[in-house]
């Protein structure tokens, strides 16, 4: 898109709400892949779901508005985002085991 920020970024996300068993990975996994977004998203024994994203800036920013909304039968509560340096050969968007 012209003029969108090609800078990349990498962003640690934390998900939390109504997360767990409503399709939540799976939404973050095929809105990633349709973006171009590498990294990885995991279920965590608290409830909540871990995302660690990279992208040029303006994807990233969209996509993390993406997450706070969800998928139908989520319910997105809080979404915390720590920033850090990007990964020089970060891979393509996978879903990870439970943490």
């Amino acid at each position: 898109m012209a003029g969108e920020p090609r800078e990349e970024r990498r962003a640690h996300i934390f998900v939390f709400g109504r997360v767990q068993g409503v399709g939540y990975r799976h939404f973050v996994l095929q809105t990633a892949q349709r973006l171009g977004v590498r990294g990885w998203v995991r279920n965590r024994l608290d409830g909540s779901v871990e995302v660690m994203a990279q992208a040029p800036a303006g994807v990233l920013d969209g996509f993390i508005q993406i997450l706070r909304a969800g998928p139908p039968l989520a319910a997105v509560t809080d979404v915390q985002i720590s920033w850090e340096p990007p990964a020089p050969a970060e891979s393509p968007f996978r879903v990870r085991g439970t943490l």
